[in-house]
């Protein structure tokens, strides 16, 4: 499976920006996904994760109510929406994947994901 996201960018405080995971591939629509972020000198964290099917969706508390992960399995494409954004927000955004046994199976491990993206950057300013 080949990962790449899109849409990162600069914003200001409180704007909101919606990233792009387009996956390819050997069926993608098989595969748990999730989003990761990376700043600068801390380590990979979780941010949000969806089951194959789509159903069953879980965000790091870090980013509820603010960010939401969608997918569409007829595009092979992970969205992640992110609103209010703040400058803690500022780091690498990360697309994941790794074959889900079950249509309700998702991870929020980082070591649960077989592949991944190149990343995309998401600035916010204050």
């Amino acid at each position: 499976v080949q990962l790449v996201e899109s849409g990162g960018g600069l914003v200001q405080a409180g704007g909101s920006l919606r990233l792009s995971c387009a996956a390819s591939g050997r069926t993608p629509s098989s595969y748990a996904m999730g989003w990761f972020r990376q700043a600068p000198g801390k380590e990979r964290e979780f941010v949000a994760a969806i089951s194959r099917s789509g159903t069953i969706t879980s965000h790091a508390d870090s980013v509820k109510g603010r960010f939401t992960i969608s997918r569409d399995n007829a595009k092979n494409t992970v969205y992640l929406q992110m609103s209010s954004l703040a400058p803690e927000d500022t780091a690498v955004y990360y697309c994941a994947a790794t074959f889900a046994p079950s249509g309700t199976a998702y991870y929020a491990g980082r070591d649960r994901y077989a592949y991944w993206g190149q990343g995309t950057q998401v600035t916010v300013s204050s």
